[in-house]
């Protein structure tokens, strides 16, 4: 399959995933799983999409610095995506001239985007192209592990406890709790239901008392006023 139409079928999944708020690769391994009425997604698309999302943090930070217009949040949600394929093709995929990437990218923007699209991209894209080389990654930090205490008296202590025969029948007993409340929601409910008319003279004789405490009230609050006058 030629590489424009994977371009447009990349596009079309990134766009998705912005305007749906959805992250990039699950969306992704949708579109691969359930291609619906389309034919599978190409393996270049495929490529490009997962490109776009490995190097986004970077691919967004040069389109802010050389756009003269509008930063990545406020482009137009198919501009930016337009860029975003492209940009990655000219930093990261020597396989595509940058020449070509630019002209794919206009070719999209002329016939998804409006008339004003086509030179604003491909002026951010020149830019790009002239400064590739000085473009520096952004690397997301990997926190890492913390390293496990050393075992400690009241490790030792909390250990022993599990061994004693009471703890671990409470346990047995937090294990059926978990167990039933992962049961299903018209088990729960059918509970529910046992618990309410089993319950409901209780209601009944704690809505007597309410009301009796009520009209306490409401004399003692008659005596107070006539005392008051």
């Amino acid at each position: 399959m030629a590489r424009s139409t994977a371009r447009k079928r990349a596009l079309n999944t990134l766009y998705e995933a912005d305007e749906k708020g959805q992250e990039i690769l699950s969306l992704l391994a949708e579109r691969i799983d359930h291609p619906g009425a389309q034919t599978p997604l190409p393996e270049y698309a495929i490529e490009i999409i997962r490109g776009v999302e490995e190097h986004r943090r970077t691919i967004d930070s040069a389109l802010n610095q050389f756009s003269q217009l509008w930063k990545v949040r406020r482009m137009a949600v198919v501009d930016r995506n337009i860029l975003r394929i492209a940009t990655w093709e000219i930093k990261y995929n020597p396989e595509v001239p940058s020449k070509v990437a630019i002209d794919e990218a206009l070719s999209l923007a002329k016939t998804l985007s409006d008339a004003e699209s086509p030179s604003f991209i491909h002026g951010v894209l020149s830019a790009i192209d002239d400064h590739k080389d000085e473009i520096e990654e952004i690397v997301i930090p990997v926190a890492e592990p913390e390293s496990p205490e050393t075992e400690g008296p009241e490790q030792e202590h909390t250990e022993q406890a599990l061994s004693d025969p009471d703890v671990r029948d409470g346990a047995d007993d937090e294990g059926e709790r978990d167990e039933h409340n992962s049961a299903p929601v018209a088990e729960l409910k059918s509970e529910e239901d046992r618990v309410s008319d089993d319950g409901a003279g209780i209601d009944s004789e704690a809505g007597e008392q309410a009301e009796t405490s009520a009209d306490s009230t409401d004399v003692a609050i008659e005596e107070r006023s006539d005392t008051e006058e």
